[in-house]
This record gives C-alpha cells, structure tokens and sequence, in this order.
C-alpha cells in the first residue's frame, strides 16, 4: 500500500514492477543481474479520487504518456529492493506534487529610486564607454 495522505492510498496490485538490467557502471554483475526497475501505474485505471485524476493527467510530464501510464525509471542503485523504494518515492512525490496549491503572482512596481538608481547606473555605464573611443589629438 503506496500512502499518498492521510485519506489516500494505492494498493499494491495497481502498480506493476518490470525488472531491468542496469546500465553504466557494476561490473559483471550489470550483464547477469536485473536491478533497475519500471514502475508502471495506469492513472485512468486506479482508485484515485477524479480530483488527482484530473490533474494527475492534465500535468505536463515526460514520464506520463498519452494512455495516463505513468512509467517511472528507477536504476539508481545496484540493488532492486532499493531501486524499488526509490522508485515508489518518487511515484508518491509525484502524486502529492499535483495536490499542491501555488501561491498566485503578486504583481508589483518597482520604487522610483530604484529605478532612478538604474537610470543612473546606465548613465555611468555610457559614460564610462564613451571615455574609451578614439581621442582626437587636433
């Protein structure tokens, strides 16, 4: 059982593991050892409330394709039991993220010494420019 929150959770049978071999750095074990992992979890399938549904597919994210399968890559280790826990992490971090309110833009204007100070500095700035054309010797 993947704990989302208090009133949400996803039972195991949801989410399917395909072991994988590595890739990079391991040795011989990387040829004869499967310890990277795909977790799949279709989205329009599980038992989700239609809130995180919705934004769940609505989200513009490479790891959700178009049939709401989302397909996590888990090969940071070289172990597959912690590959597995990686792996559902970040499929739990992903879940949460779609639940979190943004704060929406204040917009403001910036103070009119500050923009005198910005003014000023591009004045300094020209000048110090202008110093280093050609000098006229006549």
């Amino acid at each position: 059982m993947l704990k989302i929150s208090n009133k949400v959770a996803i039972p195991d049978a949801e989410i399917e593991f395909h072991a994988i071999r590595a890739q990079g750095p391991g040795g011989q074990n990387v040829n004869k050892v499967s310890s990277a992992l795909h977790i799949r979890f279709d989205v329009r399938a599980s038992s989700l409330p239609d809130l995180y549904k919705e934004r769940l597919l609505r989200l513009k994210d490479r790891r959700i394709s178009k049939d709401g399968i989302v397909v996590i890559k888990a090969r940071r280790y070289r172990i597959q039991e912690k590959n597995k826990e990686d792996g559902l992490l970040r499929l739990q971090n992903l879940i949460k993220s779609v639940m979190v309110r943004r704060k929406p833009r204040k917009k403001t204007l910036p103070t009119k010494r500050s923009e005198q100070k910005r003014l000023d500095g591009k004045t300094r700035h020209g000048l110090r420019k202008a110093l280093r054309g050609k000098v006229d010797y006549t």
